[in-house]
Order: structure tokens, then C-alpha cells, then sequence
């Protein structure tokens, strides 16, 4: 039997008509109203807050010990009508809950006992961690949670705070989210080079299984405002805190590694002691391992591009290629100091690499890296590092001193 067009037609329509039915849709779906969307988290050394401490005189609650103090982040679509209402200009746009326990599991399911609005972490951006805590507790066991929950965004980035980490997560400003600021700061990294490359949670788990020593963010806080502050040290094997690097040590790693995206330098003339201000409009650095027996060395080449932006040397005439040489050693010298005092601080005081020293010998001496692995952050701290540096000025503005 031939069948018409019609005919086929009419049953790809009644087909079409059927699968409809076969879709449930998002039926275990909370509509947005309903939800608490949380989008910063920060861990510390445990601390009760007042309405914790009266459930414990009550003898009260869940048996737990007082060890971590996780603060969440929420906003809501309530939040955010209300301040559409009322202008934006008193009304808080977040608000930041506390528990405080033994199980981050258990202190995510306990905000359903202070809210009526569940909690979702899909929208996380930023995890704050204290640097008590973070010496006290490896990063593994304080995120093994997170790391295996399948609702949490792995683009979720991660910070440490010298101090209390909950308060990085407090704004005085009408409209801010200190979450959302926390996560856009990082795109300045164009204008600094005390900016470290973002680490996200799922970069972090790759980090902590590597047993690599590695750096992060350090974020300091006071009275509302925020700030980076150099780097964090977290020492391989143990995967805990082992210190900071100020910001001037922060920036000799960036040259060192050659990842940064902007930033400047400053220097002083060697004849007049005027300032003078290097602007890094490109910089890349080449880590080169070289083994010979038993002895391990490496080499590092950095060359930066920039312009010279400032100039307070009243004799330097900026069309001039021989104050343009003295701009460009001035720069130079002070790029090998903070290489230099950088390589010191990571060697001979908290003997970890941080820099990728080891990845370079992996890469071109396998089999030597195989050997030195094991225990690489004590052989590091031994072995020595030369350093070349070459600063040119390819544009000095559109003026000078004549």
C-alpha cells in the first residue's frame, strides 16, 4: 500500500505529538525565586558565632567539633528586587551566614536551618581561605568535598586571606558583591604584575595530585575594602601554607616565569638618581635545565618590550639613545634584584619551587627528573640559577626634554 503525502505528513505529526509527552521536562527544578544562589565561600580557624553558642548552653544540636568556620555568600531574586525598589542604596546586595563544625557537608545542610531558601552552589565564584586554617589543615582535606560535588562550578576561583577569610566577603559599598569583586579583580592582571594567572578548583585538584609546590592569591582585607597582596606558598608535599611572598617577591616569580600581561617597573638613574618608570607592554622568560654528572643547574632569559612612561631625570632627553640605554640598564638592574631576592626568598628560606624550575628538568631530562622527584623541593633549594635579563624601549610617548 503506498501511503500519500498527506497521509505522511499527518504521521510525522502525530509522532512529533507523542515524544511531547515522553518529556518530563525540569520537573526536580527550583524556580530562581526559590533559591539561595550561593557565590563566595570562606574557611576559617573555627570561631562560634552568638547564635551557635546559645544552642550549645541549650545542649542543643549535632555533636561536632568546633574546627573550621565556613562563611557562605547567598544572594537571591528577593535580594535583588529589593534593591531595585529601594534604589540600591541602603539595602545590602548579599548576605553572608556562618556555621561552624567538623563536616562542610554538614555546615552546607545546617543553612537550611537558618533560611527558608534552599542552597545552590552553581553559581560559586570564589573560595577565600584563611591562612591559620590553611597552615593548620591541607587544601585537599578542606576541599575534598567541593572536589566531589558535581554541582559545584569548577571555574570557582581560589584565594587565600592573611587573616580572617570571611572578611573578604564584606563590602561597605551599596550594590557590590565582595564575591563578584573578588572574581573581576583578577582580570587586572593586564595592569600588574602582582596579579597572579587565576587558579580555579579544578586547576587547584590537578595542582594538589601533582605533589607540586605552587602559589596563590593572597588577599588582605580591612574595614570593607579589599586587597591583593602578594602570593600564598603552598609547599607540595604537605599541601599546606608554608608562607607568603610580599609583592615585590611576587613580581620577581612573574618575571621569572614570564606570565605577565602588564605592569611596570621602577627604577632610579645611576647619574642623577631621577626616577624613571618602564612600562611592560610584552615579556617572556625561558627556563633552560642543564645537568652534568650529578649537578643540576638552570638558566633563565627574560626579555620585555615596553615604553618609558615616566620620566623625572631633568637632564634625560627621551630621543636621546644614550639616556635611553641608561633607562634600559636602570630597568634591567632592578628586574635581576627582584629575580634575585625572589630566588633567595624560595631556595634558602622556604626551600620549595614555585616557579616551575622542576617542570623544565622533567621536560628536558626525564630521566634525571625521575631520580630528583621524590624529594625535589629540597634539592632545589641547592641547586644553582643564573639569570639574564634584556629590557628594550621601543617607545618613549610622543615628548621629551630637549
Amino acid at each position: 500500500m503506498k501511503l500519500s503525502h498527506n497521509n505522511i505528513r499527518f504521521l510525522l505529526v502525530s509522532l512529533s505529538v507523542l515524544l511531547l509527552f515522553s518529556l518530563t521536562g525540569c520537573w526536580s527544578s527550583h524556580e530562581i525565586e526559590e533559591l539561595s544562589l550561593g557565590v563566595g565561600v570562606a574557611f576559617d580557624i573555627g570561631k562560634k558565632s552568638t547564635i551557635e553558642k546559645k544552642i550549645n548552653e541549650q545542649d542543643e544540636g549535632y555533636s561536632k567539633k568546633d574546627q573550621i568556620t565556613t562563611t557562605y555568600q547567598l544572594i537571591t531574586s528577593q535580594l535583588a528586587s529589593s534593591m531595585s525598589k529601594e534604589g540600591g542604596s541602603q539595602q545590602q546586595s548579599y548576605v553572608n551566614i556562618s556555621e561552624t563544625g567538623d563536616s562542610i557537608l554538614q555546615e552546607v545542610r545546617e543553612l537550611s536551618l537558618v533560611t527558608d531558601l534552599p542552597f545552590n552552589a552553581s553559581h560559586m565564584k570564589v573560595i577565600v581561605i584563611g591562612d591559620k586554617l590553611a597552615r593548620s589543615y591541607s587544601l585537599d582535606r578542606l576541599l575534598d568535598q567541593y572536589l566531589r560535588d558535581n554541582d559545584f562550578r569548577p571555574s570557582c576561583l581560589m584565594f587565600i586571606s592573611k587573616g580572617r577569610a570571611r572578611n573578604t566577603l564584606v563590602s561597605k559599598k551599596a550594590g557590590e558583591v565582595p564575591a563578584f569583586r573578588l572574581f573581576g579583580m583578577v582580570d587586572n592582571a593586564y595592569r600588574s604584575t602582582r596579579i597572579l594567572p587565576p587558579i580555579s578548583i579544578i586547576k587547584l585538584d590537578g595542582k594538589l595530585k601533582s605533589g607540586s609546590s605552587f602559589l596563590l592569591q593572597n588577599v588582605i582585607s580591612e574595614n570593607g575594602e579589599v586587597k591583593f597582596a602578594g602570593a600564598a606558598v603552598i609547599k607540595g608535599k604537605t599541601k599546606k601554607l608554608r608562607g607568603f611572598l610580599n609583592e615585590e617577591e611576587l613580581e620577581g616569580i612573574t618575571w621569572i616565569t614570564g606570565k605577565g600581561k602588564g605592569g611596570l617597573v621602577k627604577s632610579f638613574d645611576k647619574q642623577t638618581s631621577g626616577l624613571i618608570v618602564y612600562e611592560i607592554a610584552s615579556m617572556k622568560s625561558k627556563i633552560t635545565s642543564h645537568v652534568k654528572g650529578n649537578n643540576i643547574s638552570f638558566v633563565v632569559n627574560i626579555e620585555s618590550e615596553g615604553r618609558l612612561s615616566e620620566n623625572w631625570v631633568v637632564s634625560g632627553n627621551s630621543f636621546d639613545n644614550t639616556f635611553l640605554k641608561r633607562a634600559e640598564e636602570s630597568t634591567e638592574k632592578e628586574v635581576k634584584r627582584l629575580v634575585d631576592h625572589t630566588i633567595k626568598k624560595t631556595q634558602k628560606e622556604y626551600r620549595v619551587d614555585v616557579a616551575g624550575f622542576g617542570n623544565r628538568l622533567r621536560i628536558e631530562h626525564p630521566k634525571v627528573w625521575e631520580k630528583v622527584k621524590k624529594d625535589w623541593d629540597q634539592t632545589f633549594s641547592e641547586v644553582p640559577i643564573y639569570y639574564n635579563v634584556k629590557i628594550t624601549i621601543k617607545d618613549y610617548g610622543a615628548s621629551g626634554h630637549k
